[in-house]
């Protein structure tokens, strides 16, 4: 199975399960930080399930419909992911309010402290193996399920923390300002997370390191050109790029130099495609 898909669904499994032990022990206590943290591992798991499908969907050969290859799936999942996030910030909020003017008493405290240091300790351990498959294969899709799990290491420690200050001081209007606390920090992450997914969809430039590898082969090589276009969907980058070459060098030859260029840049470059295109140069510019 591929390795995108194993590591997706390791994600599914891990959300699923604290999913469960977040709620029972939330509505057991009356804790509305507890019960925030269940609805944060809910829309982690609904990511994770897109994330699983878009992984799959995304290594799908190219075929008519898609010429270009399904990538671009990934990206639509992540910025599906970072809406479904910040909606669940703006839920947890409204829970938080209301809970802050009833002041209601927090109970089950010792279980609840318990329940978020094992959700951070298996969120640890699922988001660092997401974050090296991502990194691995350039999944947009498994990054943006990884900032999921990372984000929900940070809130389960601090719900964790406000529940011990609420035993140690008593002052149980801290749940509702500790939700309240990891609702915006989710808030700023979904915002990162949209940008990262929303760009590649209205085809932006390959990173800037990537276009300095294309021209630092071309200068290398004492190629000329222009019209360089660069863009990517998914893991998948493409360029475009129009040579211009003596034109008295035969077809062969032009098409070995391409050859040549296109192969040399795609082992630099993961998952890259090019397209390029020779121009017969004026003979005054070789003088």
């Amino acid at each position: 199975m591929n390795r995108k898909v194993k590591v997706a669904r390791l994600s599914i499994f891990s959300n699923t399960f604290l999913i469960i032990i977040k709620l029972i022990v939330g509505l057991l206590s009356g804790s509305v930080s507890i019960i925030s943290e269940a609805i944060h591992s809910s829309m982690d798991l609904l990511a994770s399930i897109i994330a699983f499908f878009s992984v799959r969907i995304s290594d799908t050969p190219a075929d008519k419909e898609h010429p270009y290859g399904h990538g671009k799936f990934e990206n639509i999942s992540g910025v599906a992911e970072a809406i479904l996030i910040f909606v669940a910030a703006i839920w947890i909020i409204f829970e938080a309010v209301e809970k802050l003017m009833s002041n209601d008493p927090v109970g089950k405290l010792g279980f609840g402290f318990v329940v978020m240091f094992i959700s951070a300790i298996v969120n640890i351990i699922v988001s660092k193996k997401l974050y090296k498959v991502a990194k691995e294969t350039d999944s947009i899709a498994l990054e943006a399920d990884a900032l999921h799990l990372k984000t929900d290491v940070y809130t389960s420690a601090g719900v964790g923390i406000g529940l011990l200050l609420i035993w140690i001081t008593g002052l149980y209007y801290l749940d509702p300002i500790v939700a309240i606390l990891v609702a915006l920090f989710i808030l700023r992450e979904s915002y990162f997370l949209l940008r990262s997914a929303y760009f590649p969809l209205v085809d932006t430039a390959m990173a800037e390191n990537e276009i300095q590898i294309i021209t630092n082969e071309l200068h290398v090589r004492s190629l000329q050109f222009h019209n360089l276009k660069t863009r990517k969907a998914g893991h998948f980058r493409f360029a475009d790029i129009h040579l211009e070459l003596s034109q008295n060098l035969s077809l062969k030859e032009v098409h070995d130099i391409c050859d040549e260029v296109e192969n040399e840049l795609k082992g630099k470059i993961k998952n890259l495609e090019i397209n390029i295109h020779a121009e017969p140069r004026e003979e005054n510019e070789n003088k």
